[in-house]
């Protein structure tokens, strides 16, 4: 009897090293900042490597089929919500493979035999380890600029075996639950696109016989509910008195203008020279983000100017949009 009394004592501590898992306070995932049309086109990937779950180490290089490391999410939105309402919604993955979807308001396994938390060491090796989760937004989202975010709920409960004595006996089992709220945000951005085609006044032998351009258009798709302006550069070589834009080919210029809409006013880059949203003949107002807004345009060779030598004139503008 004697013997056995000192026997137990030796066997404990030869072997026992339990481990013992808690609820922390979580890492946020952010998916940063992303456009607008980047949101609504292709999908964005986030994470977080502390999920909640924080577990320290025992000495057990396998989990069993009993043991388990469940997490249930939850959340008052259906997605992460912007400053006017907009939703943009996004999957949630066990780990960054979309093998292991993660549904919410259902329990999810990240244990135990061959389970994620296994892979993962969560409770083999030195330190304390936790949980990760992945997201992947949703696409089709047209939504407007600002911070997005939403709070998750991860209700934690486990139980597993967190000691193993010699010859293979569990020393005990830790159980034990928790909620932690996670922060998912993203920021989204104004964009634009645009389609602006190039403008030909053709060939003529003299200067009167460049007719005017006009019917011409610029189609803007800009950010949901974003006011902005647009702004047509002076180009690469304008005229120091008076602001003419002028095409030019070797050391020769050819003068010309763009004009908004079907008028005389010169569109310019600067101030009140700009073309606001609002003034848009197709859709006018704040961007749609989905269907663009059109400015018309009309462009023609000045007259009152000498006719050049023959060659070829070419100009760049710079299209640019302001929020």
């Amino acid at each position: 009897m004697r013997g056995k009394g000192w026997l137990l004592p030796g066997l404990l501590l030869s072997g026992q090293a339990m481990a013992a898992c808690s609820v922390v306070t979580t890492a946020p995932a952010s998916f940063g900042s992303i456009s607008s049309m980047t949101v609504r086109t292709a999908a964005q990937t986030s994470s977080t490597l502390n999920a909640g779950l924080s577990c320290t180490s025992a000495l057990i290089s396998l989990l069993a089929s009993t043991d388990h490391f469940y997490a249930t999410i939850t959340s008052t939105q259906s997605g992460m919500v912007g400053p006017t309402g907009d939703v943009i919604g996004y999957t949630l993955y066990g780990n960054n493979s979309s093998s292991y979807p993660i549904t919410r308001g259902t329990q999810f396994d990240f244990g135990g035999a061959g389970g994620i938390a296994q892979v993962l060491g969560l409770i083999a090796g030195p330190g304390a380890k936790t949980l990760p989760l992945y997201m992947s937004s949703i696409t089709g989202s047209n939504v407007a600029a600002g911070l997005y975010t939403e709070t998750l709920n991860v209700a934690w409960n486990w139980n597993y075996c967190s000691g193993i004595g010699i010859g293979g006996i569990c020393l005990g089992r830790d159980t034990g639950s928790g909620t932690a709220s996670l922060t998912v945000s993203m920021t989204v951005t104004n964009d634009c696109q645009i389609t602006a085609p190039n403008i030909s006044f053709g060939s003529a032998p003299v200067i009167s016989g460049f007719t005017a351009v006009t019917g011409q258009t610029i189609n803007i798709a800009c950010t949901k509910g974003s006011a902005y302006t647009v702004g047509l550069s002076d180009g690469q070589n304008p005229l120091s008195v008076g602001g003419r834009r002028r095409m030019v080919s070797g050391g020769n210029y050819l003068a010309y203008d763009i004009f908004k809409s079907a008028g005389t006013t010169r569109w310019g880059s600067v101030g009140a020279a700009r073309r606001a949203s609002s003034t848009a003949e197709v859709n006018p107002g704040n961007g749609l983000g989905i269907g663009s807004q059109v400015f018309n345009y009309n462009a023609k060779v000045y007259t009152d100017q000498a006719t050049p030598p023959a060659g070829t004139y070419i100009d760049n503008v710079v299209l640019d949009v302001g929020f």
